[in-house]
């Protein structure tokens, strides 16, 4: 039995998109490279031959020297696992392969693989001078397992960064291994094979919430393909009502009470409903209250200004008379009254709005 590693977007030098201070976000590309290290230390205990790298190992297309360094060492450090290295979008305009690394293999603009036995695992570097005609240029063994590997999304049409797994269909695939996506996934490509997407090794923003890992490839008769959790710090978001809260640190116990806090991971929570006091520095307040939860948190106020329009009833200033209005308008929804007010009120205070 073959056992491969199919991982993709490890962006080796991210900058951190987490809005991180300096000092964490210098931390977190350094758990990056050892997250990616760690995983070759897994393969290397689980006896793993082949570790197929779907695209972005770098973050850009000059990386700086010392992610070039930590990932070429780490190759040559493991002789007796084959790196398989397809460029994606992020690494593509020039090439990072060092010479005489003979477990780096690498692929090009043009069908290329490598043979393990009956497995075969090929890839094709996309561009737009093949993105259209990949399709009808892959050929392959029916009676062999094949592996192949691209980088890009999936969509209903050809073209540049883009894979249209229909055209697969039929070509005798039995895993697609893909990247550019940053959450795991997996799917039926036709009646023999699937096709997923890996998702990257850390989440690096807000964008890249939930479980992170890589998918490991057993391959005897067929293909099984199981995804391994392997980040070390998890990100989520997360949505809090505090209506009925009556100030910042009320705000920060409905948020205590109702998430459960991993002291390593980053959270971004928002807090929603209506409430009864300013919440101009609301935000901020509850962030500094939760700073101690977890190894990162960021809070964003969706808060509505709870507004009961019997206390308008006699207020001449523009306030009064906005609301007034606001309230008397009957095709708008509760709700949007109350967003339209809150921003109002902000507004006719002097201070910023967010629309």
């Amino acid at each position: 039995m073959l056992k491969m590693i199919h991982c993709a977007d490890i962006h080796l030098g991210s900058k951190m998109e987490s809005k991180l201070p300096k000092h964490k976000a210098d931390e977190r590309r350094g758990e990056v490279r050892n997250t990616f290290h760690r995983m070759v230390e897994y393969a290397k205990n689980e006896g793993v031959r082949v570790i197929l790298l779907a695209g972005d190992v770098f973050d850009s297309d000059r990386p700086l020297k010392r992610d070039k360094t930590f990932f070429y060492e780490v190759v040559k450090g493991n002789p007796d696992i084959d790196f398989l290295y397809l460029r994606g979008n992020h690494d593509g305009k020039e090439s990072y392969v060092e010479e005489g690394i003979a477990n780096l293999k690498t692929f090009s603009g043009e069908w290329s693989g490598y043979e393990y036995g009956n497995v075969y695992v090929c890839g094709l570097e996309l561009s737009r001078e093949n993105a259209s005609s990949l399709y009808a240029t892959l050929k392959l063994d029916k009676n062999k397992i094949n592996v192949v590997t691209l980088h890009g999304q999936i969509a209903p049409t050809a073209g540049m960064d883009k894979i249209n797994p229909a055209k697969l269909a039929d070509k005798n695939i039995d895993y697609l291994a893909l990247g550019h996506i940053h959450s795991y996934s997996e799917n039926k490509l036709d009646d023999r094979g699937r096709y997923a997407f890996s998702g990257c090794l850390e989440g690096r923003g807000f964008d890249e919430i939930g479980e992170k890992g890589f998918v490991l490839l057993e391959i005897d008769e067929g293909v099984k393909s199981t995804f391994v959790p392997f980040s070390q710090r998890k990100i989520d978001e997360i949505e809090v009502d505090v209506s009925g809260t009556e100030n910042a640190y009320g705000a920060y116990q409905a948020v205590k009470s109702q998430v459960k806090f991993n002291p390593a991971d980053l959270y971004r929570i928002h807090l929603v409903g209506d409430i009864a006091y300013e919440s101009e520095t609301l935000a901020e307040d509850t962030e500094r209250l939760l700073a101690s939860e977890c190894y990162f948190v960021s809070v964003k106020n969706g808060t509505l200004k709870k507004i009961d329009p019997k206390e308008y009833e006699g207020d001449l200033s523009l306030r009064g008379e906005f609301i007034r209005a606001v309230m008397g308008n009957a095709d708008l929804t509760e709700e949007r009254k109350r967003q339209m007010i809150t921003l109002g009120l902000k507004a006719l205070s002097g201070q910023e709005v967010d629309a």
